[in-house]
């Protein structure tokens, strides 16, 4: 261990200080009638470390620096669209840094103005009617749609509306926001290709159904090519078709959710139209609706004010400076890169569904089965290089899944390197198996036991 990899605690020596404050003018008499007050005052000083302010600079410096991120390499998360996000979003967010959301509307004159443009920009992007800014992540804005179809069912007296059908491939924020909407969870089959079964959606569908939930391209990244009639389908026996905007990225100025006959949907502008984001936040999950689903809209309340402003403007910085034809070419490039992947390495993967993909694919372990070597060997390998892992063990259609997502944000120098670098793991994968199965090697953490980290978590410094 490199001696500043210790915690700050370690490096505490008694009486080191890195900062003097000025002695405290605080009203001594209050100060003792505080004492007095239960909850208020400590009994006992608080255990800070004592460190100089170099020991506390580099303290933090190297976290950071333990740190994986877009700003510090590859981060091919499949499913998230972890692209990087572009300083110019950063600047203009400086603009509004000073707003806040209780000063008078006749000052904020240009807040209001973004967030009109950016309603407007998304009903022109996916093919809706109308959008709410207000959800604050892409499963809060999957509770909303679904609580917006609720509600599209009960104005009309149809309570016997209580099932949603979601694909076997789907994410599991949607079988969780619509049970959490209070609706009963129906899945429908995929077919071998990777496609929703039509022949198996049709016996799921009747009076009981409210509507379906569908990711297209789905979570294989695979375009549902039947999505016109299934939508079809669904409308027939009265549902609604939900879109979930995970994987909205390689559409972009290509196809609109609402064209294909969606009648509401979300979008993660922190995936989309790029935000830094992961670790839980921060996130906004826009919903948008069709004509019929109009007049429940303005009705529902799910967050204070207007959402959450900063990832929305940074994503109308981002739209504003591609514009209507380059925001085409982002999709097209991420299905560019995400195809050169897949024909690059399907030799030493295995692909079980082999057909052109969008901005993601799935390979289901190495190539020959790996012997030993397992998905999660892979993915602790490649920290060694100096690459994030793929998303590995989704979706849940394939054992040993590894899933990957370039995003059109990298360069091919960085496609080839990454490419490389993973059939030197496949190599090492049939020549020193150990190699893998013991990895990381140089990272500050190698392999911790995750299920004693997960349920036996050391939460505190122990104090000697």
């Amino acid at each position: 261990m490199r001696y500043y990899d210790r915690l700050i605690f370690e490096l505490s020596r008694k009486g080191r200080i890195g900062f003097s404050l000025p002695a405290c003018d605080a009203d001594p008499v209050k100060a003792e009638t505080a004492k007095g007050v239960t909850g208020i005052w400590r009994e006992s000083p608080l255990d800070l470390p004592e460190v100089s302010e170099p020991d506390v600079v580099r303290h933090y410096t190297n976290l950071s620096q333990m740190n994986f991120g877009v700003d510090t390499g590859f981060y091919p998360l499949g499913s998230c669209t972890m692209k990087y996000n572009p300083k110019l979003n950063e600047e203009v967010l400086q603009s509004f840094l000073g707003l806040h959301p209780l000063q008078p509307e006749s000052t904020a004159g240009g807040a209001e103005e973004l967030l009109s443009f950016m309603k407007k920009a998304l009903c022109e992007i996916c093919g809706m009617k109308g959008f709410t800014l207000q959800p604050c992540a892409g499963a809060h804005g999957e509770l909303t749609g679904l609580m917006l179809i609720r509600e599209y069912h009960r104005s009309r007296g149809d309570e016997a509306r209580c099932k949603v059908i979601i694909p076997d491939s789907a994410h599991g924020t949607n079988p969780a926001s619509a049970a959490a909407c209070g609706f009963e969870v129906v899945e429908v089959k995929s077919r071998p290709d990777g496609l929703v079964d039509i022949d198996a959606l049709r016996p799921l569908l009747g009076p009981d159904i409210a509507g379906m939930m569908m990711t297209n391209p789905n979570t294989l990244g695979l375009f549902e090519k039947d999505i016109l009639e299934i939508a079809s389908l669904v409308h027939g026996c009265g549902g609604l078709m939900y879109y979930d905007g995970a994987n909205l990225n390689p559409l972009l100025g290509i196809a609109r959710p609402g064209d294909m006959g969606f009648d509401v949907m979300h979008v993660n502008l922190h995936k989309t139209f790029s935000t830094p984001h992961g670790g839980g936040g921060p996130g906004s999950g826009p919903v948008g609706v069709s004509e019929k689903l109009l007049p429940y809209l303005d009705k529902l309340k799910v967050s204070g004010f207007h959402g959450n402003f900063g990832v929305i403007a940074r994503a109308c910085a981002y739209i504003l400076s591609l514009g209507r034809e380059h925001l085409a070419e982002a999709g097209t490039f991420a299905t560019l890169s995400a195809n050169y992947i897949k024909e690059s390495l399907k030799d030493c993967y295995r692909l079980p569904i082999d057909s052109v993909c969008k901005h993601e694919f799935v390979f289901d372990g190495l190539a020959g089965g790996g012997g030993d070597v397992t998905t999660l060997d892979v993915a602790k390998r490649l920290l060694d290089y100096g690459f994030h892992a793929p998303t590995i063990y989704f979706p849940l259609l394939f054992h040993q899944a590894i899933m990957i997502e370039p995003t059109e944000t990298e360069s091919k120098e960085t496609l080839d390197a990454f490419i490389e670098v993973m059939r030197s793991i496949a190599h090492e994968a049939s020549r020193e198996p150990e190699v893998l199965r013991t990895a990381p090697h140089n990272t500050p953490v190698s392999r911790p036991d995750e299920t004693a980290a997960a349920r036996q978590p050391v939460l505190k410094y122990e104090f000697r």
